[in-house]
């Protein structure tokens, strides 16, 4: 069962849920779940608006005549949905459950047009964890996750063929049928040899200008198109985080993939665990608890960096090194400890060491225990 099933079904209970998140991380699967242990696609409570028959039925308005419960999935797709949605929701929803999903943002594709505000939920569903799948404790569990990534499929197949084959039929339905059903954009084939680009960007702050040589187009081109690829889930973006008398960085973005099995690079693949750990961690409270979260990074003028801090409405809870190996803690966590405000400092890795305090100096620990102890998703 996945980590969100409970808290859909409460918010379902005062609103609609709007579900988003990457392709085939696992949306259809859990809402079919909460049609019935045995539902499937077929299931008349489901209604799929890529699926031509299911089209025409939510054109004609055609709802299923029994339960209490309706699924729209990639419904955004369809021009008018908010407008459509919302008299749905309006006129059933003293019967009528309505969750909808969407391999998009759909907190992005609901502006404009009539308004949704204070009608729905949003949930956004992340890749498979530690904690979910029940490792959080286990080097073999965290190797597996590593090399296969948190998307179901390839991860329960555990098949190197079948990844491989899987990464490049995803790329290629996530530019070639998501972007185009969504986005007015004619250069495909270029937002393409984009995305086979950026794995290599992950680890360091993101370099537009040395992408648009590559590509051999505008600045502004190359910009859009990631923020194109970030609204479907494909790849995210942190800011720099930092007060002024640390000479922080201001706008240079640091990018990491949500398939962290498509970065090869092993120190950066770790990097990209880490930080697709502490984004669901963020999404998470903020989606079920309203709390504002961040996550961002910290790097000075002189290139010291920590890889990341966690904020809660603006103030940082804690920050976090990634490292493979445990011998020595990070100078750069000691130096920003002097220099900020963030209260806890820890460096995690993939070893067995663990020494350290994280209130007083940098605590150094597995990752798996870390991620037990902060109690993340």
């Amino acid at each position: 069962m996945r980590y969100l099933r409970t808290n859909i079904e409460a918010d379902l209970a005062q609103k609609m849920v709007f579900l988003g998140g990457p392709r085939q991380v696992g949306k259809t699967t859990l809402a079919l779940s909460l049609l019935g242990p045995d539902a499937n696609e077929s299931h008349p409570a489901y209604l799929n608006w890529d699926a031509t028959e299911d089209r025409s039925k939510i054109l004609k308005g055609q709802l299923p005549s029994k339960g209490n419960l309706l699924v729209l999935d990639e419904i955004h797709k369809y021009k008018p949905w908010r407008n459509f949605v919302k008299g749905l929701y309006d006129k059933h929803k003293s019967t009528l459950r309505i969750l909808v999903t969407g391999s998009a943002r759909l907190d992005y594709y609901r502006k404009g047009g009539d308004s949704l505000q204070g009608r729905y939920h949003y949930l956004r569903l992340h890749p498979l964890s530690l904690m979910e799948i029940g490792g959080a404790a286990s080097l073999k569990d965290l190797s597996l996750l590593l090399k296969f990534g948190g998307f179901p499929e390839p991860f329960y197949k555990g098949e190197e063929t079948f990844l491989r084959r899987w990464q490049l039929e995803r790329t290629e339905r996530v530019v070639r049928e998501d972007l185009r059903d969504l986005e007015n954009v004619k250069e495909l084939s270029l937002i393409e040899l984009l995305a086979e680009r950026l794995p290599a960007c992950v680890g360091s702050p993101i370099s537009v200008q040395s992408l648009r040589e590559d590509l051999n187009v505008a600045h502004e081109s190359v910009e859009r198109w990631i923020k194109v690829l970030e609204r479907l889930y494909f790849c995210f973006r942190i800011p720099p985080y930092g007060p002024p008398r640390i000479r922080a960085v201001k706008k240079e973005q640091k990018l990491y993939m949500w398939d962290w099995s498509l970065v090869e690079e092993e120190g950066a693949r770790f990097e990209n665990l880490v930080a697709s750990q502490l984004l669901k961690y963020c999404h998470f409270r903020q989606d079920t608890e309203g709390h504002k979260m961040e996550l961002r990074y910290i790097r000075d003028r002189n290139g010291r960096e920590v890889d990341f801090v966690v904020l809660k409405k603006g103030k940082a809870l804690f920050a976090v090194e990634c490292k493979i190996n445990s011998k020595t803690a990070s100078p750069h966590c000691a130096y920003f400890r002097q220099r900020t405000d963030i209260p806890s400092f820890y460096q995690v890795h993939i070893d067995e060491g663990d020494f350290g305090r994280a209130e007083t100096d940098t605590r150094v620990l597995p990752f798996a225990l870390f991620c037990r102890e902060l109690c993340l998703p």
